[in-house]
């Protein structure tokens, strides 16, 4: 399941293609992460976007210096540089929220792709797995960097006009 603002331009996306790339960065990635943080593809940006102090980013790929790479099942790229990257197709949209208008898409996964490295050997009972230990995600925690240990980059994101609206409603 993928929760998404209706406002953002990867709803859209969603809607338009029923496919998607889910790429999982580890947190040696943060700094290209957080290059996008403040971005949209929609064009025009939402007038709320810019309020928050979004702007208009085309070309995702060369502001974070991540590199696409041709998926096998679906049309959109995966980012070379994640260690694990979840190829899906839209199974079904369903419009939910009461102070924000979100859509929850359930996702299929159709191929997925983990570098080796992550992997732990399985032997005749057991499939290859990842590893717990080698896999060391970045975590977006209310729109705060983490990795499993503590913060490991501030987040523009969190310091955002966009932030101090999500807490006033909340409050």
């Amino acid at each position: 399941m993928l929760g998404l603002g209706q406002m953002g331009q990867t709803s859209a996306n969603l809607l338009r293609t029923r496919e998607c790339v889910i790429n999982l960065p580890s947190a040696d990635l943060v700094s290209q992460v957080d290059r996008l943080a403040m971005t949209t593809g929609r064009d025009p940006v939402p007038e709320k976007k810019l309020t928050w102090g979004y702007r208009y980013e085309a070309d995702k790929f060369g502001l974070s210096g991540l590199t696409p790479v041709a998926s096998e099942a679906v049309a959109p790229p995966r980012v070379l540089e994640c260690p694990i990257q979840m190829e899906a197709v839209v199974h079904d949209v369903r419009p939910f929220g009461k102070n924000v208008s979100a859509n929850a898409f359930e996702v299929h996964i159709v191929k997925l792709h983990v570098e080796e490295s992550l992997l732990a050997a399985g032997n005749h009972s057991t499939r290859p797995h990842i590893d717990p230990v080698r896999w060391q995600p970045l975590i977006m925690s209310f729109c705060r960097f983490f990795g499993l240990g503590g913060e490991v980059h501030p987040s523009r994101l969190a310091e955002s006009d966009f932030m101090k609206f999500v807490t006033q409603r909340a409050s």
